[in-house]
């Protein structure tokens, strides 16, 4: 067995999990951040519980994150060592600044948010949370720039086959990672919105807290609203980014196989599941498109795959599927959210529609997890895109039975975990505001 493949797969499940708990984190601090400025500034108590309730929910989804994203970093050392000395300079350098002003910030304010009820001011109390929540997505950024440097390496110069840091302010500036970073971030807002909606609709439904969750049915309405659309909006910039700077992943998103101007979009395309070259259906093409979306430009030129060298190909079908689904998803997310905006005050008597909401839970998690599979898996053959080979960057001296009974343990262990962190917050969802000073207390 490939030692390489059992470390892609070990380290796909540590990341596969740990990114279902980061969106949340990300947005759901937010939330609970402006439901409690609102409790602060009109003593609302209405507000106070909102935040207490949802921030429960964020409590228990934040500790799992730190629990399943810790095994990450290790990886580097131990199935990736020479990925690690090749590009150490450069990546150690933000992660070690994501973990001591990011991550070290929010974990601080959390024990004071999350402990601090009746014994700290509102005040300081409501601080730690925003506190919290900027942490959260500076944390998200630092991460994102250090994987925008594996898709588009900059501010880098190779000395003895290893490169070493040239401009810090080139790879703070990369393109590709804020462009991820904002795609990211308003995936995790739009995450948020449908999650609060989604818990709101089945307590209006069985008609309990109807106040209390028309409250934040509405707000997170305008979250699903407002960040679906940003959502588009970055993910076409994003696609453009790609297309300047990763024309092999971009032509396995589109499968395009001959390189051409005017290039059009086909509604319906099914490529080979084989290495065979070409689609097996093109129809319903719109003239033009496909260039337009790579450049603003219809002249603009497509690459396509036959144009790359073979063996700098990442594979077609699974990338060209999960972006396509990935992206049905998101204009799906943009319809609800749009038509929710005019129902949105007449939720209450919704009755069976309500389950629209219920049902659309799971799908921004889905959404989310394929756009990192057609980053990732649009990144191969590279670890370092054009200057490392993912095939050179394991750990020579680990063997393939090592990682794999480490794989098969990380499975179970992440299983438990994920079971576990789902069980508890579905259960905390369901049981609604009750006796929220007793469990703050």
């Amino acid at each position: 067995m490939d030692p390489i493949i059992l470390s892609r797969l070990q380290f796909a499940v540590a990341t596969i999990v740990h990114f279902f708990y980061v969106p949340l984190t990300i947005g759901l601090s937010f939330y609970i951040a402006i439901m409690e400025t609102r409790y602060v500034k009109t003593g609302d108590e209405k507000f106070k519980r909102q935040a207490q309730f949802w921030g429960r929910i964020f409590l228990i989804n934040f500790v799992l994150g730190v629990v399943t994203g810790i095994a990450l970093e290790f990886q580097f050392g131990t199935n990736w060592a020479l990925y690690s000395k090749f590009v150490g300079d450069i990546f150690g350098s933000l992660l070690a600044i994501e973990a001591t002003l990011a991550f070290f910030l929010e974990s601080t304010f959390i024990g004071i948010w999350a402990f601090g009820w009746n014994r700290v001011s509102k005040k300081v109390h409501l601080a730690s949370i925003w506190l919290v929540a900027f942490a959260g997505t500076i944390s998200a950024l630092w991460i994102l720039l250090a994987n925008g440097f594996m898709q588009h390496p900059v501010g880098y110069k190779l000395v003895d086959g290893v490169a070493k840091l040239a401009s810090f302010t080139d790879v703070l500036t990369n393109i590709y990672g804020w462009s991820m970073y904002a795609h990211t971030v308003f995936g995790a807002f739009l995450l948020t919105g449908f999650l609060v909606m989604g818990v709101s609709a089945w307590h209006l439904f069985v008609g309990r807290d109807v106040e209390f969750f028309s409250t934040s049915f509405r707000l997170g309405s305008c979250f699903a609203l407002c960040f679906s659309i940003l959502l588009v909006i970055s993910g076409h910039h994003l696609g453009q980014v790609t297309a300047e700077h990763q024309e092999s992943k971009f032509a396995a998103m589109e499968a395009v196989w001959e390189t051409q101007t005017e290039a059009p979009m086909h509604l319906l395309k099914f490529p080979h599941f084989t290495s065979e070259e070409g689609n097996v259906v093109e129809a319903l093409a719109i003239p033009g498109f496909l260039s337009f979306m790579a450049g603003n430009d219809t002249a603009t030129t497509v690459i396509g795959m036959k144009d790359i060298r073979p063996e700098d190909r990442p594979p077609v079908w699974p990338i060209f599927y999960s972006f396509r689904l990935m992206v049905g998803l998101g204009f799906l997310f943009l319809a609800v959210a749009v038509g929710t905006f005019f129902v949105r005050g007449m939720v209450t008597s919704l009755g069976w529609g309500l389950w629209v909401y219920i049902l659309i839970i799971p799908l921004p998690y889905i959404a989310l997890q394929l756009g990192w599979l057609v980053t990732e898996i649009g990144r191969q053959p590279w670890v370092v895109f054009g200057l490392m080979r993912t095939a050179d960057a394991g750990s020579p001296p680990v063997d393939w039975y090592q990682i794999l009974l480490t794989l098969l343990a990380m499975i179970g262990v992440y299983g438990a975990i994920t079971v576990t962190g789902f069980t508890l917050m579905i259960k905390s969802a369901l049981n609604g505001p009750r006796n929220q000073q007793e469990h703050y207390a």
